[in-house]
């Protein structure tokens, strides 16, 4: 089919957009470190893209022009040093015996990378789980019993689908917490610390969520994701409390896409499985296609227990590469979104009314952030450009797609459903 004019103007405007540098800038007062983000080369002149650490914890993102010839830790140390407050001091104590649950398939060069970032983490009780989900080769279990034998376990899960291989995970683990992250990530060495610590301290807290940062920005597709936001959700620590819904949050707890991703999890074990773990017709691998975490976010709120998001506990994702994948991802995300809302209701039927009272006062608030988004200022988690404001159009046809997927979700959440219990009376 060809294309319009204005799709082809939308893909030129796109394949125009330039690479950008990862880095990481350590603040100590007059000092002042910089390091290649994981996987880059050292930092040149340029565009590049810093987180900025003050005590060795994140604090916030920049986007620095470095010129020819200057010296680009001095350059990006005055502006992170200008624009960038301290972390908020807090010691929550030792966190938990805790699991962490990867589940992946046919990836194993990406597994590997994100293992070695894993096994390298400061936390003083942990263990890792792979759970290989429906393999059409061995060479993940291969890569596991040849090069992490005894440091990491291997689960097969021959059904295929994320929430289905998360939950064989989940009934696995030892730990009294467990946390999930992807294949295509690479894990701070602080990050399992971070992110479930809290739990010690706060017997009431039942899921944490993290910060989720680009690992490179080498291709449009890459710079495009992250100018308009990308996984991250600020740099301001955030506790999300079902006896005090928050005031700016008119759909609460069903707007979990603001609460983190999958890619950054963790939860109390006993509180997971108590509310049966996640929908295993929602996630990447069904034809839902995705929703699977937002789905225990929700589980886990509406269940009485808190959530708390932390920009300390972060890792950095490799992005999808190409138009295609984005195309893909806006489709996915659109259908995963009210396929997991489909699934709350349709596994929780007592919170309808809950929902339906908070959807006029959500679809308003909805509205209006539309009718702002084409000005709207990079607030923490994107890349500002020229007087922090984006540079980098969000494309029609990816918002379209987007919206095309959240017409479908509930039809694949039902499809999925069905495609389970045809495997389940297969087996019989």
């Amino acid at each position: 089919m060809a294309r319009s004019a204005r799709a082809r103007e939308e893909i030129r405007r796109f394949l125009d957009i330039g690479a950008v540098q990862v880095a990481e800038l350590d603040v100590d007062g007059d000092q002042a470190v910089l390091r290649p983000g994981p996987g880059s080369p050292p930092v040149t002149h340029g565009e590049v893209f810093v987180l900025v650490r003050m005590g060795g914890r994140p604090v916030g993102t920049l986007l620095g022009r470095v010129p020819e010839g200057a010296d680009a830790t001095a350059v990006l140390a005055a502006r992170a040093r200008a624009e960038c407050a301290p972390a908020v001091a807090d010691d929550p104590g030792e966190p938990p015996y805790t699991s962490v649950v990867v589940a992946t398939r046919e990836r194993a060069g990406q597994l590997a990378r994100a293992l070695d970032s894993l096994l390298a983490q400061d936390h003083p009780r942990f263990e890792i789980v792979v759970v290989d989900n429906a393999p059409v080769t061995g060479e993940t279990r291969e890569l596991v019993e040849r090069k992490y034998a005894e440091r990491v376990r291997y689960v097969c899960e021959p059904v295929p689908g994320l929430a289905v291989a998360h939950n064989t995970g989940l009934a696995a683990v030892r730990g009294e917490v467990v946390a999930f992250t992807d294949d295509d990530v690479v894990a701070d060495p602080r990050w399992l610390t971070e992110l479930t610590a809290r739990f010690g301290a706060d017997a009431g807290l039942g899921c944490s969520t993290g910060l989720i940062l680009p690992a490179r920005l080498a291709t449009p597709a890459q710079v495009l994701l992250e100018s308009h936001g990308g996984f991250a959700k600020g740099f301001t620590p955030r506790t999300y409390d079902p006896e005090r819904p928050p005031g700016d949050e008119p759909l609460f707890p069903f707007t979990a896409g603001r609460f983190g991703s999958g890619a950054n999890m963790a939860f109390r074990t006993a509180v997971l499985r108590s509310v049966g773990g996640f929908d295993p017709a929602t996630g990447a691998g069904t034809a839902a296609r995705g929703g699977d975490d937002l789905y225990g976010f929700v589980r886990v709120l509406a269940d009485g227990h808190r959530l708390r998001y932390t920009p300390y506990a972060l890792v950095w994702h490799h992005h999808r590469e190409t138009w295609r994948d984005l195309e893909t991802q806006a489709y996915g995300y659109g259908a995963g979104l009210t396929a997991y809302l489909t699934a709350v209701l349709v596994n929780r039927p007592a919170l309808l009314p809950a929902f339906l009272a908070r959807l006029p006062r959500g679809l308003a608030h909805a509205r209006a952030l539309t009718a702002v988004r084409e000005t709207e200022r990079v607030d923490g988690g994107g890349l500002p450009g020229d007087h922090d404001v984006r540079t980098h159009p969000w494309p029609r046809r990816l918002s379209r797609l987007q919206r095309r997927g959240m017409v479908y979700g509930p039809v694949g959440y039902v499809r999925a459903r069905r495609a389970l219990r045809a495997r389940v009376q297969g087996a019989r």
